[in-house]
């Protein structure tokens, strides 16, 4: 699978003029470790793919990697977190990390896209650290 996967206030002459608010941390999504991991499709036969995280954040646009989004946080807690986010322009979803530990989690995320629909399934594993080359996420 190729990579698809893949903010704060402004303070001016003592005013505040509003920018986007940076993203809320989400407690599960800051257990997850950096690194090298592979991705394997849920009820699927499909290669596993691998991808190198360096921010976990990352994960909650998966698709929409990239793309200034609003998010709205459903639920964040120690092992779960659910957010639902809205691009304009490029559209729209909701995804759903679960972490079992560290270095094992679950990825649901469905949406649209450019004007179509996606949903996937991953089960998620750490398999070492980044290759010194790679571009992380």
């Amino acid at each position: 699978m190729a990579c698809r996967i893949g903010a704060g206030l402004l303070m001016t002459a003592g005013l505040a003029a509003a920018a986007p608010a940076a993203a809320p941390t989400l407690a599960a999504v800051a257990r997850i470790e950096p690194g090298q991991w592979q991705l394997k499709a849920r009820d699927s036969a499909a290669v596993p793919s691998t991808l190198c995280i360096g921010d976990a954040d990352m994960l909650i646009q998966y698709g929409h990697t990239g793309v200034q989004c609003q998010r709205f946080v459903i639920a964040n807690e120690v092992n779960l977190a659910t957010v639902h986010y809205t691009c304009p322009g490029t559209g729209h979803g909701q995804t759903s990390v679960k972490v079992t530990t560290p270095r094992n989690f679950s990825l649901e995320t469905q949406g649209i896209i450019n004007g179509a629909p996606f949903e996937e399934q991953y089960e998620a594993r750490r398999i070492g650290a980044c290759p010194v080359n790679a571009a992380t996420h």
